[in-house]
């Protein structure tokens, strides 16, 4: 069963933007969708595992970012009537620290792999 995938609505990624018309609303689902795919893979979440909403201001945020780079997408920066814009290259850099905070209470920090235990195989008797 798969838990629910997206933790922002289209209406509240158009509110923020000041988005008022429906024209570019498959646009919005797909950066919607794949924020969101790419933040529950960061938080190491399983597909049935429920999205949590302390961090979905992660994926908006990140949304009006991946929005705004439209058309730039590879760029470091660029240059337009005088104005300089530079984009990071990770969406979520400003994030990591709260992902990892997320992550480390929630028991899905990668730094702990478990134990190996060797179990002999034949024993003479």
């Amino acid at each position: 069963m798969m838990a629910e995938s997206d933790p922002i609505k289209l209406t509240d990624l158009k509110t923020m933007m000041e988005i008022k018309t429906d024209t570019q609303d498959d646009v919005l689902n797909l950066i919607i969708k794949n924020t969101t795919q790419a933040l529950r893979f960061k938080l190491g979440l399983r597909t049935d595992e429920a999205f949590p909403n302390e961090l979905a201001y992660i994926a908006l945020e990140v949304c009006v970012r991946r929005y705004n780079r439209r058309k730039n997408e590879g760029m470091t920066s660029y240059e337009q009537e005088g104005q300089s814009f530079t984009f990071k290259s990770n969406d979520f850099d400003d994030f990591a620290n709260d992902i990892n905070d997320w992550k480390e209470a929630n028991g899905k920090n990668a730094k702990d792999l478990g134990a190996v235990v060797f179990i002999p195989a034949y024993r003479e008797m």
